[in-house]
């Protein structure tokens, strides 16, 4: 079977999270990825030692990737770069910004020398702004983008409890990254692309700033929505959180009938419309709240899936780890295989293969 990106080789000058995420992606479609390292290695080997003894970072992002160790601070790591550049059709690179232009890697130089090249240049903060030289990371994204504040429950701001910018970021530079080769297909030539950390988040954050800016600015209620009601998590009489979502006004009016077992709520000027719900949060989730304390967990699911409610358990990790609808991989790793979640996209007839996670090569 050829993957839809054989035969493409992408240079990843990378560390971290973002970068690795958009590079693991084309490997995984048959790009063959070089990732070069510093001679101590992508920061990333060591941030945790939960998959066999190594980072579960380094083991979820840089499968099917080969890595090659180079000191570019030094004439030979420069010319192992050139030669490695001279036949790439990608470049992706997440240095502090302007790294690559001290190191003689400048864009326009790249241009001019191979014009075929596809760059992907990630930063916090783009190449220009009062802020484009501070290190940015995940965290510090979420809190200077205003993620953080509408992240939690009523009394803190909180983080998104996974790296959700740089994966965000990374998924953001895949994607461009595959439009700049349909592009090329049609012109011949590369494309030079900057994709900034804050940027990505600021775009995601779009829905709650156009609510601040309209006179609603969204306030932390934990596992609810801001705009809708009921969306939330209710708990049964023996104990288990579920989380109902409804989404229209044919939606309550079935959970009045069915599951609150009073029709008339449906239509109650109090509740009738999603408006008035969410004006009436309190009493909304009252009334709701009631009829799941009077059923047990089984009982409460048939019950909302007759009235065809959106509806989800509160689950842990100890939950999606058993859970009947988790796909897994399998990866070759240093320290033997490692089990994980599948990536998401499935393509029909094509049974992909995952290559193995790099050790660090020894430096010459």
């Amino acid at each position: 079977m050829t993957l839809p990106l054989s035969g493409l080789k992408v240079v990843a000058i990378e560390q971290a999270v973002a970068a690795p995420f958009a590079t693991s992606r084309l490997a995984d479609a048959g790009a063959e990825v070089i990732k070069i390292e510093r001679p101590e290695g992508d920061f990333a080997r060591g941030y945790d030692d939960v998959a066999k003894g190594q980072s579960s970072y380094f083991v979820w992002l840089n499968r099917g990737k080969t890595s090659v160790v180079l000191d570019l601070s030094t004439p030979k790591g420069k010319a192992e770069l050139e030669q490695l550049l001279a036949g790439a059709d990608v470049l992706v690179q997440n240095l502090k910004r302007g790294a690559l232009d001290r190191l003689g890697f400048g864009t326009d130089r790249l241009v001019r020398d191979y014009p075929r090249l596809i760059t992907c240049s990630i930063s916090g903060y783009g190449e220009d702004g009062p802020m484009a030289d501070r290190k940015a990371y995940d965290l510090l994204i979420q809190a200077e983008s205003g993620l953080c504040s509408i992240t939690g429950g009523p009394s803190e701001p909180a983080r998104v409890g996974l790296s959700i910018v740089d994966i965000a970021t990374g998924a953001t530079a895949h994607a461009a990254i595959l439009e700049a080769l349909i592009q090329r297909g049609i012109t011949g030539k590369g494309a030079q692309i900057a994709i900034s950390m804050f940027d990505v988040m600021a775009d995601w954050l779009t829905v709650p700033l156009l609510n601040h800016e309209g006179g609603k600015s969204p306030k932390r209620i934990g596992m609810a929505h801001p705009s809708i009601s009921p969306y939330g998590v209710f708990r049964t009489h023996d104990g288990q959180d579920i989380l109902i979502s409804i989404q229209s006004d044919r939606e309550w009016r079935n959970l009045a009938r069915v599951f609150l077992q009073d029709e008339s709520l449906g239509t109650d000027p109090r509740f009738a419309t999603n408006v008035a719900r969410v004006t009436n949060r309190t009493q909304t989730d009252a009334l709701v709240a009631k009829a799941f304390a009077r059923r047990d967990k089984d009982d409460a699911i048939a019950a909302l899936l007759q009235a065809d409610v959106a509806l989800a358990t509160v689950n842990d990790m100890a939950g999606l780890s058993d859970h009947p609808h988790l796909r897994r991989i399998t990866v070759d790793t240093p320290n033997g295989p490692v089990s994980f979640p599948a990536p998401a996209a499935r393509v029909a007839g094509e049974d992909r293969a995952y290559g193995p996670v790099p050790a660090l090569p020894t430096a010459d």
